[in-house]
């Protein structure tokens, strides 16, 4: 494959990893360095690229010939992945997305910038998939369902049709969400929930039956609505 487009991924976790072997792999881009914010910045380099500050970025990888994939999970409900994006973007970067080409898209699904969509999802007819989410391997996204900004969705999750998945949730391994429903903003699904009916925002589910915990969502994970 061509590799015509030079990447710098932000980020030298696990997924930061994962992230550098598909891009080098499966896509037209090619990784040439990984970047930290300062006080995380514990190497000098990372499979063989170097990392560096990523307050200064612009200095060494002008954002007029580099893009940008910030390799965060769900951490601080997907606030992190959602504040160095739009730094990267102010700096002046683009922002790059992953499809894997082992993931069944139908022709008129829309996909927004800066996601990363991993093998063997489905995703079906008339899906919008908004800016800045992660959906891990395995998932099914039926058709006419919106996924909304800064979301994650991990392994063999199903969405059933006409859903709304709102901004900042995240739905959790083997988690399913039957037809028409909606989920509120800033939700946690935890792993193998059902969710029969639409839920309110700020929501934490947990365990093996749909019911909020005695905090929401936002405050499980110690967040503000700023």
């Amino acid at each position: 494959m061509s590799k015509n487009k030079k990447l710098i991924i932000v980020g030298d976790s696990a997924f930061a990893e994962i992230a550098h072997e598909y891009f080098d792999v499966d896509s037209d881009y090619e990784v040439v360095a990984f970047s930290v914010e300062t006080p995380y910045l514990r190497q000098d380099s990372l499979h063989g690229l170097p990392c560096v500050a990523f307050e200064d970025i612009e200095t060494k990888y002008a954002p007029a010939g580099h893009s940008v994939f910030v390799a965060a999970t769900y951490t601080q409900l997907n606030r992190l992945r959602t504040r160095l994006a739009a730094a990267a973007k102010a700096k002046g970067y683009a922002l790059a997305s992953y499809v894997s080409s082992r993931s069944f898209i139908w022709r008129n699904v829309e996909i927004g910038e800066h996601c990363f969509i991993f093998e063997d999802n489905t995703i079906q007819p008339y899906v919008k998939i908004r800016a800045n989410n992660v959906l891990w391997s395995g998932n099914h996204i039926g058709h006419h369902s919106t996924i909304h900004e800064n979301c994650f969705i991990a392994s063999h999750a199903v969405v059933s049709g006409f859903c709304e998945i709102g901004a900042n949730s995240f739905i959790g391994v083997n988690a399913t969400i039957a037809n028409n429903v909606s989920i509120g903003a800033d939700n946690w699904i935890g792993l193998g929930v059902t969710i029969a009916k639409s839920t309110p925002e700020n929501t934490l589910y947990k365990g093996d039956r749909p019911t909020p915990a005695d905090i929401g969502a936002r405050e499980f994970f110690k967040l503000t609505t700023a």
